[in-house]
């Protein structure tokens, strides 16, 4: 790499969407504060960036919701260099308070306000990924590109990304942005939203023909400025990587890549002790208090008073009731199950109260939730997914369905493919 370090080199996340695809996750929570494996999502990727030395990451946020929760999270980055032992620390700021129409408008007001003059790289804050940063940021050098996207093979739909069609050389040489028909992709390597800029792209930013194309309100990279700069003739080359890759978009891809993960990441990144040596069951806490709570939960293991099977990740403070059966799930920070349930594939965030006899398959369970469930009239929740501060009433039914924040269930009902806004 030329005369600049990783160090040097900032990293712009521009959260602005509202996340609609991943609702009612994202109603009153910022899309890459989203908790999965009892962490906000968006940490795995700092924490995968600064653990190769990159220092500062600007949050492109608009509006509200978004710049709340990041703020709050996060604040300036103390208390998460704390955690992770990072020195010297990582530096979280924020985009000023300008409206941005796009991504990529995002990541120019950025460069600006913080007059960024060495390379940029762009992530998205709905991804987890492994990526050796420094091997794309040398690629992208020898090849004198003002752009490298990073592409990942993917087999399944493809109408939902950006497909890149490439040279011998790497260099792209077409671009389709969610291609409606499968015969439309001119290849099966996608967009995975991670991008190294180089220092002029500030200038392109500034042309008129870039300053026409904000006037008509359009500034997204993938329907935008990626076909422009191809067709312009400035270099733009595609990064194959093979490497872990995810994209939260949905609830399905959230419950994909919590199973993958908690079936993949090492121990000390999943950040709990297994109850068993040879199982991937892991129960977090350092506390004396939570480590107390651990002890339970390995005993009970161990008696066969509850069943674990697969790859399961318990928070802190948890609390289990016997005759408990979990699979292939994850159960966050101070959440009480009682006896009898059953968890099937799914996610169970912090602070639930999950009622005796309750029965949970395929499902996300946001925080703060309480199924009222009992033996005789036990609460069924399968695949769907309950947001926030939701009480669900005993003998009720949720099937296919989305429960918004703050809703009341009454007992006994049933709700089958519903949403309830």
């Amino acid at each position: 790499m030329s005369n600049w370090s990783l160090s040097d080199v900032k990293v712009i996340i521009p959260i602005g969407g509202e996340a609609t695809r991943l609702r009612p996750l994202t109603i009153e929570t910022s899309k890459a504060t989203v908790r999965l494996l009892n962490r906000p999502l968006i940490e795995y990727t700092i924490l995968e960036l600064a653990k190769q030395g990159i220092k500062e990451f600007i949050f492109g946020v608009r509006g509200y919701v978004n710049y709340r929760s990041l703020f709050d999270t996060f604040k300036e980055g103390i208390g998460f260099s704390a955690r992770y032992k990072i020195k010297p620390r990582v530096h979280l700021k924020y985009q000023p308070r300008v409206d941005s129409i796009g991504n990529a408008d995002s990541v120019r007001i950025n460069i600006e306000y913080y007059d960024i003059n060495e390379p940029v790289i762009v992530v998205q804050g709905d991804n987890i990924f492994k990526l050796d940063i420094k091997k794309v940021l040398e690629f992208h050098e020898d090849r004198g590109a003002t752009m490298t996207i990073v592409l990942k093979k993917h087999e399944g739909d493809l109408s939902e990304f950006g497909v890149a069609d490439i040279q011998d050389d790497y260099r792209i040489k077409r671009f389709v942005e969610k291609p409606k028909k499968r015969e439309d992709a001119p290849s099966d390597l996608i967009n995975t939203g991670i991008y190294i800029l180089s220092p002029e792209i500030r200038k392109i930013f500034k042309s008129q023909e870039i300053m026409e194309m904000y006037k008509m309100g359009r500034m997204d990279f993938g329907k935008d400025i990626i076909p422009y700069l191809i067709n312009k003739g400035y270099p733009v080359y595609g990064y194959p990587m093979n490497d872990i890759w995810f994209d939260i978009g949905t609830p399905e891809r959230y419950l994909d890549a919590m199973v993958t993960l908690l079936n993949s990441l090492p121990d000390n990144e999943i950040g709990g002790r297994r109850i068993d040596p040879n199982r991937r069951i892991f129960v977090q806490g350092t506390s004396p208090d939570s480590r107390k709570r651990r002890r339970i939960i390995q005993r009970k293991f161990k008696e066969g008073s509850i069943k674990i099977e697969g790859s399961v990740l318990i928070g802190r403070h948890c609390q289990i009731g016997d005759v408990t059966y979990i699979e292939e799930s994850n159960i966050d920070n101070f959440t009480i199950i009682g006896e009898g349930v059953k968890i099937i594939r799914s996610a169970i965030m912090d602070r639930n109260f999950i009622g005796d006899y309750a029965y949970i398959e395929n499902s996300v369970i946001a925080r703060h939730v309480e199924l009222r469930s009992t033996k005789d009239k036990p609460v069924k929740v399968i695949n769907s997914v309950i947001a926030d501060d939701v009480i669900i009433g005993e003998g009720s039914e949720i099937i296919n369905s989305k429960v918004y924040p703050h809703k009341v269930i009454n007992a006994g009902s049933k709700l089958h493919e519903t949403i309830l806004t």
